[in-house]
């Protein structure tokens, strides 16, 4: 008989019907001559509650089973007498696919999510862990949905690269040399000589070969992870993540910033939509009023002003911050709460950005002190998403790589788009895992992320 998910059989399978349903003991509840089991197969929040009697084959076994125990059941769906449940299964047939010992980890109370952490191949099976993952492969789902509906191309990046994005210098080396007695030239290692014949390492961004996509297709997007070897051991830096990154060609800064709130307006509203029986979850016990933060973003009015704008209502505020709030210093995450919070009351893009705080690869303003750079910045969290006009003038953008310490003969087929048929474009990045964190409630990256590689941590 086929398996049916339990998420199929509590939605719309009538009484009276016989169903097989395959899962894990969440709960064992015996009494005088009745066992009643929680079961649940992950495909949704809620358990099925089996009811087991004597007549079945082998009743002693399986009423001895733990907690975590895989079962296959057979039995007639009926209505259920207990209250809060719609129906449960009597079983006619329970088959023991796994015992579990009596030690398994997972028992019946509230587990913190450190001690989770430390047994990532079962967290899976908890109801906060279930609820995230459901809601990362949901949100995964709906931004290819997103792009396609939009024309956007997919474009698979490369993993290994042998150019940093970011300039930033925190690549993960990739290199088949004997690293206690590696080849040299003089003085210098003879990275010639390794896998790639060059040096290279593990990308931070798919943005440049996303450029590239898109002077061919004009409207590009990549989703892929990304890696970042800052030892930076805080609850909001991994270093393997997800990022997506559309490009679109013959796009100024406007038209990413109008990109940027679809888009995110988008997978807000298709959370809220699809995802409503784990939000509920998430907005009892991870964060209390979480399911109106979502509601309220999914409506709201997106402002813009000027990183200069920004940094003049900041000082005129009279709010004494940590970290000072001066022209040419990045705004911190405090600087960005409060022009959300308290002097927007909702989500703003910040543009145009010192020219000294941001990338190479952005468009250069007229007056040259600022680029055309923006971030959306929303409530409780800051930063949710950066992007930037690119600069497509040849002549410009070679001043800028080599006045950010760039050889540009090291990217060379980057700059051989401006030579050819270069055209205005623009761009944006969004760490899925930052995005999971806000719709969530979860405070820490570690716990939106199925397996988080983090400084001194790269287990399971």
């Amino acid at each position: 008989m086929e398996r049916k998910s339990i998420r199929k059989v509590l939605g719309g399978v009538a009484p009276g019907e016989i169903v097989c349903v395959k899962g894990w003991v969440r709960t064992l509840r015996s009494g005088k001559d009745i066992v009643f089991i929680a079961l649940n197969d992950g495909s949704c929040f809620a358990s099925l509650q089996v009811v087991v009697s004597p007549d079945i084959a082998d009743f002693e076994s399986v009423a001895r089973v733990g907690t975590g125990a895989c079962l296959a059941v057979r039995g007639v769906l009926i209505e259920s007498p207990a209250a809060g449940q719609r129906c449960e299964v009597q079983a006619r047939e329970v088959e023991i696919l796994g015992d579990a010992d009596v030690d398994y980890p997972l028992q019946k109370k509230r587990h913190s999510l450190e001690f989770l952490r430390s047994i990532a191949h079962l967290r899976p099976r908890s109801n906060t862990f279930g609820a995230v993952f459901r809601l990362r492969s949901a949100l995964s789902f709906a931004i290819h949905r997103f792009f396609n509906e939009r024309g956007f191309l997919y474009v698979h990046t490369p993993i290994i690269t042998a150019n940093d994005c970011e300039g930033a210098g925190e690549m993960f080396r990739v290199t088949t040399l004997d690293s206690e007695n590696p080849p040299k030239n003089g003085n210098h290692i003879a990275w010639n000589e390794d896998f790639f014949g060059e040096k290279t390492g593990l990308t931070v961004s798919g943005q440049l070969q996303g450029e590239l996509f898109a002077t061919a297709f004009s409207d590009i997007y990549t989703f892929g992870p990304t890696f970042r070897a800052e030892n930076s051991n805080t609850s909001r830096h991994a270093a393997e993540f997800w990022m997506i990154e559309p490009e679109m060609a013959f796009a100024d800064l406007e038209d990413d910033c109008r990109l940027a709130e679809d888009f995110l307006r988008y997978l807000v509203t298709y959370t809220l939509e699809h995802c409503g029986e784990d939000l509920a979850f998430f907005n009892e016990r991870i964060e209390k009023g979480l399911l109106d933060k979502l509601q309220t973003l999914a409506t709201a009015s997106f402002e813009t002003m000027t990183y200069s704008e920004a940094v003049n209502r900041l000082q005129a505020s009279g709010e004494n911050f940590q970290f000072p709030v001066d022209w040419g210093l990045d705004l911190q995450s405090e600087h960005e709460r409060y022009l959300t919070e308290k002097i927007i009351g909702g989500p703003v893009f910040v543009t145009d950005y010192p020219v000294g705080i941001k990338a190479f690869y952005m468009r250069l303003n007229d007056e040259e002190k600022t680029v055309a750079a923006m971030d959306l910045l929303v409530p409780r969290v800051g930063e949710i998403i950066g992007g930037s006009q690119r600069e497509e003038r040849l002549d410009v953008l070679q001043r800028r790589m080599t006045e950010s310490g760039i050889v540009p003969e090291s990217l060379w087929w980057y700059l051989d788009t401006r030579r050819w048929g270069s055209c205005p474009h623009a761009g944006f990045g969004l760490g899925f895992e930052r995005l999971l964190m806000y719709l969530t409630g979860m405070e820490n990256i570690r716990d939106v992320i199925p397996f988080p590689r983090t400084p001194g941590n790269a287990r399971f």
